[in-house]
């Protein structure tokens, strides 16, 4: 990458970052983690990324992650599955991922611990929520977490860490955070019950703050980070 492309990547770092803490500092809450979403960015970009200090990166396609793991090697980056994942690609995702935050359907938890590898250790997961029942959307009904808490409960080779949800994009700012809030419920009446619940994982871009002050722990961005997608990449 150039200088100039360099320097717009640290000033969106820093803005995003500050974006974060001012969130966290208005609504009195911890400042949450970034997962900075990389979906059809070059490696590079990645690279630049991780060279400013920033570990976690998120993909929504399997083959992208993999080709872009194979050119950055042993960079000590932490990978996130965003997007959805058909269950024939759940061997190459649990060998490949440290979270796969797209959890929504008992097939999907039985093929990820089947193919986690012993050695990487459990494999961290949230479940995927479709909290405005988008007919559009992946992800579980809330009333059916608890189906799948307990299906990822008897799995050694997975952690659950808690939920995620892609609210619907409302134009009113109060009926995204009502999404976010009903995410928040469900999220501490799963962390009551379960100690190693830690992760709430809504907000990106254009609502990030709506779902801090709503509680998210980990919020998605890639626009605000790398602007404008590029053509998409195969899947």
């Amino acid at each position: 990458m150039s200088d100039s492309c360099d320097d717009v990547l640290r000033h969106a770092f820093r803005e995003v970052l500050q974006r974060l803490e001012n969130a966290a500092r208005q609504s009195g809450r911890p400042v949450p983690r970034l997962l900075a979403v990389g979906k059809t960015q070059p490696a590079a970009k990645i690279a630049a990324l991780a060279a400013l200090g920033q570990r976690a990166f998120g993909e929504n396609y399997v083959q992208e992650a993999l080709a872009k793991q194979a050119t950055l090697g042993e960079a000590g980056l932490e990978w996130h599955l965003i997007g959805h994942l058909q269950s024939n690609k759940a061997r190459e995702a649990a060998q490949a991922f440290d979270w796969v935050q797209t959890v929504d359907r008992p097939k999907l938890v039985a093929a990820l611990a089947r193919h986690r590898p012993p050695a990487r250790g459990p494999l961290n997961v949230l479940i995927q929520v479709n909290i405005d029942d988008e007919a559009s959307k992946h992800g579980c009904r809330p009333e059916q977490v608890g189906a799948l808490v307990a299906a990822i409960a008897a799995e050694p080779a997975l952690r659950l860490r808690g939920l995620m949800a892609i609210p619907a994009p409302w134009p009113e700012p109060a009926r995204r955070r009502e999404a976010f809030r009903r995410m928040r419920s469900l999220f501490e009446v799963l962390a009551a019950e379960h100690p190693g619940v830690d992760t709430l994982s809504m907000g990106m871009s254009d609502d990030l703050e709506l779902a801090i002050a709503e509680g998210a722990t980990l919020v998605r961005v890639g626009t605000a980070l790398f602007g404008a997608r590029p053509p998409k990449a195969a899947a």
